[in-house]
């Protein structure tokens, strides 16, 4: 008899203690929120594709994490800082959402990451490219799963000129993510000993772009920059071709444009670009197997680079959740940190202290109509560069929080 009690008593402290364990979960459910443009100029490149990305790492996950189940949620914060910061105090302050998927403008993305630091909730970035959200703005709780405005410029930099151009022209978006990318630019090619002949701005949005390549191609300058994203780049670039810029011996580029906004163009239009991308669908059996998951629920459109890491956002932090026994956003960002990430585009690889998932990065060209074997063949990955090549070093990085 005492045994069975001893039996009994110890069968319900285990249960206790289970039963404590599932109970870190706070409002028992895990609430994933993706925040981004869903019908603007930048829906194409994350959007509903973003949102897609997120649900299938849940699915894959199994739904449920140390036994509670995950949401997904969305909101389309239609690159408006005002709306896109109402959503997610409302999600954060009301809704009990429990970690942010960023995707849009940087004066949202800034916006969200101080809420997101005052509440200790992980703010994945995927899709925002401002590089002051690992930077002079930093937060504990910011992670950047892409390239962001210093990355992406000092890449496509230094490969213009190793190809000896020295003379650049940048045709800007005029916003944060446009002016840091300029900015970063500038830096680069003079400590490359080249020089900006000159540069215009345009606003978000914009869909005719003849007065501003017009003043590109008076410039004589060797290279034509384009720094937008978007329905913006695609506009450009077609704009561009018609302009013969190209064909006049002006070499057109541009910084981490998304497969959509190339396939938009046509290989027509699009060929010989090159530029760097972090993902391409078709690199390997692996990103071909999940990315013919992802189009067969997307009406065959391969995915961007920012849905693909959005996915691997999302299935990380649900395994730093179950690490860490917990949602609280502190454990779960230790958790993600300590753990390596491994899925379908990403092996072994770290986020190091600052936020930046440390990832290669490839050099694409788009390909020629006849080297095209179907609709979605457009790249041909040129070569890799690693993560010491592309971004910020540590040591030149003003976060306060490193310091500490």
């Amino acid at each position: 008899m005492r045994r069975m009690q001893k039996f009994t008593l110890m069968t319900v402290a285990v249960l206790a203690v289970a039963g404590a364990a599932q109970a870190q979960i706070s409002n028992d459910v895990v609430r994933v929120g993706v925040l981004a443009d869903q019908t603007g100029p930048y829906s194409g490149n994350g959007g509903p594709g973003q949102v897609l990305a997120a649900q299938m790492a849940v699915e894959d996950f199994g739904g449920k994490v140390n036994g509670k189940t995950v949401e997904v949620i969305s909101a389309d914060d239609q690159n408006k800082p005002d709306v896109g910061t109402n959503i997610a105090r409302q999600w954060i302050e009301r809704e009990n959402v429990d970690t942010i998927i960023g995707g849009s403008t940087s004066a949202i993305a800034l916006s969200v990451s101080g809420m997101m630091k005052q509440h200790n909730k992980p703010y994945l970035i995927s899709g925002t490219t401002s590089a002051d959200l690992t930077g002079k703005s930093c937060s504990p709780m910011n992670m950047q799963f892409l390239l962001d405005t210093y990355a992406m410029p000092k890449a496509t930099v230094q490969s213009l000129l190793a190809q000896g151009i020295k003379s650049f022209y940048f045709i800007t978006v005029d916003y944060a993510f446009g002016a840091a990318l300029q900015s970063e630019a500038v830096k680069f090619i003079e400590a490359g000993g080249g020089k900006v002949l000159g540069s215009v701005k345009h606003p978000l949005g914009t869909t005719d772009f003849s007065s501003y390549l017009l003043q590109a191609q008076a410039s004589k300058a060797q290279a034509v920059v384009l720094l937008s994203a978007g329905s913006d780049l695609t506009n450009a670039l077609k704009q561009a071709n018609e302009y013969r810029l190209s064909q006049r011996g002006q070499v057109v580029t541009t910084t981490g444009a998304t497969f959509n906004a190339v396939a938009a163009m046509g290989l027509d239009v699009a060929q010989g670009l090159q530029f760097n991308t972090p993902y391409y669908w078709d690199r390997d059996e692996d990103s071909r197997a999940w990315a013919k998951r992802f189009m067969e629920r997307n009406k065959g459109v391969p995915p961007t680079y920012i849905m693909a890491g959005t996915y691997s956002a999302v299935l990380h932090y649900l395994k730093g959740v179950q690490a860490a026994g917990t949602d609280e956003g502190k454990a779960v960002v230790a958790k993600m940190k300590e753990m390596p990430i491994n899925d379908f585009q990403m092996k072994n690889v770290k986020i190091r202290e600052d936020g930046q998932v440390m990832r290669p990065v490839y050099t694409v060209q788009v390909k020629k109509p006849s080297e095209s074997k179907s609709k979605n063949d457009i790249y041909i990955i040129k070569g890799e560069l690693t993560p010491e090549q592309v971004y910020r070093p540590l040591a030149e990085n003003t976060c306060d929080f490193l310091k500490k």
